[in-house]
């Protein structure tokens, strides 16, 4: 019996894995694998296969921001309504309720400085409910979703010589 968390596991490291792939992998039948996969797609445990793309090497540049957002949580939905309202919004690759000084993490993308700061200032420090944003804007990437992005394979070993 192959266990969901292994077939989850593969995928997570590599989405581009075959379903026979995935099943010699786990010594298991390729038609059971296809149909678990099939399952998790079905009630969202596998809601996306992505690629993770290297945008500085690719000759785009984009500007990525991390806000911290205060918020006055609603009454019968508590932070939930506002964090759909600004999930929505196409500039916004990710929110995440938090604990400590602020409520919300809100991770933009953007092609400018100017366009995420644009952003900021009329859509998301505008919403009803909304009562402070600090904007972060990143300098530099070193590591992504479990990935060194500009990992030069060299030999860190010391050279000893006789």
């Amino acid at each position: 019996m192959i266990k969901k968390e292994e077939i989850l596991e593969l995928l997570e490291s590599n989405a581009k894995l075959t379903v026979e792939e995935i099943a010699i992998m786990l010594n298991a039948d390729t038609e059971t694998v296809r149909e678990e996969i099939r399952n998790m797609e079905g009630n969202k445990t596998i809601l996306k296969y992505m690629t993770l793309i290297n945008w500085e090497k690719a000759g785009e540049e984009k500007v990525d921001a991390m806000i911290e957002v205060r918020i006055t949580p609603q009454r019968d939905t508590g932070y939930d309504t506002v964090a759909e309202r600004i999930y929505r919004f196409p500039e916004v690759r990710s929110v995440r309720l938090m604990s400590g000084t602020y409520d919300l993490a809100v991770f933009v993308e953007g092609k400018t400085m100017k366009q995420v700061a644009n952003f900021v200032s009329t859509k998301l420090a505008t919403i009803e409910g909304v009562v402070s944003t600090t904007s972060h804007f990143v300098l530099k990437t070193y590591k992504q979703d479990g990935v060194i992005i500009d990992d030069e394979e060299e030999d860190r070993r010391l050279v000893i010589s006789p």
